[in-house]
């Protein structure tokens, strides 16, 4: 096998799985470079598909690791949120992401199920496998994994799983978001923010962040108010494709300091804010929206 073909043909592929995965851009990488460490191993008459053989390689190294990472998470210190990845145009994942599983508020959502769930939706939903496919990958029936995708969507439905809204619209909402948090301008932010809005941080023990979800519209406001009074002039903000949706860094001195995701209710206010202020998860190379 030309490893070098196979790793410029496949490695956004399963990128796209792994991050999705295990939502870690560094863990989704290493778990990727293993795959293809691996691979290059075999002999191309020992693999008849080779897309189906690393997509399987990669989902299970990813099954193997996720369930380890949710133990070593229960010692995190505070709220564990996905890490965001910024797109530009110029990446090949920006063609790729364009359904809500790879949108922040959803991978938020996913946090809550297993490993082998998580596999099952996202093969599915995400790169429309066959059941027979998904069933090879993971180790479990056809039958089994038709129940398990059949079980979640119905279980997002009940719980209302977060909803992606067109782009000019969540472009829009996220400015105005923006300026009303970057200006302190209370009405801009009344108009924003849903009443029961929740505010969910990420410092990792590593940045200040509330420790619990900040609930209610006047207590986000009154802590959105406060960052912006104790830092006033220092930060600057960026409106950026963040998961393939609009997203917003904030820097202090060229270095960003906090990301910024919005879910959007049905009737188009934000319903929950994501502020990921964890160092080891802002490792953003380029900024282009």
């Amino acid at each position: 096998m030309d490893i070098a073909d196979l790793y410029n043909e496949y490695k956004p592929l399963l990128f796209s799985i792994a991050y999705r995965m295990l939502g870690s851009v560094a863990d989704a990488e290493d778990m990727v470079q293993d795959t293809f460490i691996n691979a290059q191993q075999l002999q191309a008459s020992e693999v008849n598909h080779v897309k189906a053989y690393l997509c399987k390689m990669v989902t299970n190294r990813c099954i193997d690791y996720a369930q380890s990472a949710r133990i070593r998470r229960e010692m995190y210190v505070g709220e564990w949120l996905p890490e965001p990845l910024l797109l530009n145009t110029n990446d090949p994942l920006h063609a790729m992401e364009r359904d809500e599983t790879f949108s922040y508020a959803f991978m938020v959502y996913m946090e809550k199920l297993t490993a082998i769930e998580r596999a099952v939706f996202i093969l599915r939903e995400a790169f429309e496998y066959e059941y027979m496919d998904i069933s090879e990958i993971v180790g479990k029936s056809e039958a089994n994994c038709r129940q398990i995708f059949s079980r979640l969507k119905r279980k997002l439905h009940e719980e209302q799983a977060p909803a992606v809204h067109n782009d000019e619209h969540a472009y829009s909402l996220a400015q105005q978001f923006l300026h009303a948090s970057s200006t302190g301008d209370l009405d801009g932010l009344i108009r924003s923010l849903s009443e029961d809005v929740i505010m969910y941080s990420d410092g990792g023990g590593k940045a200040v962040a509330a420790l619990n979800p900040i609930v209610g519209r006047e207590r986000v406001i009154k802590f959105l108010l406060g960052i912006r009074t104790k830092r006033i002039g220092l930060y600057e903000y960026h409106v950026v494709n963040m998961n393939g949706q609009t997203g917003i860094i904030i820097t202090e001195q060229g270095k960003p300091v906090t990301a910024v995701n919005i879910e959007i209710e049905s009737e188009g206010r934000v319903q929950r804010i994501f502020f990921m202020r964890n160092p080891d998860k802002l490792n953003f190379d380029d900024m282009e929206g």
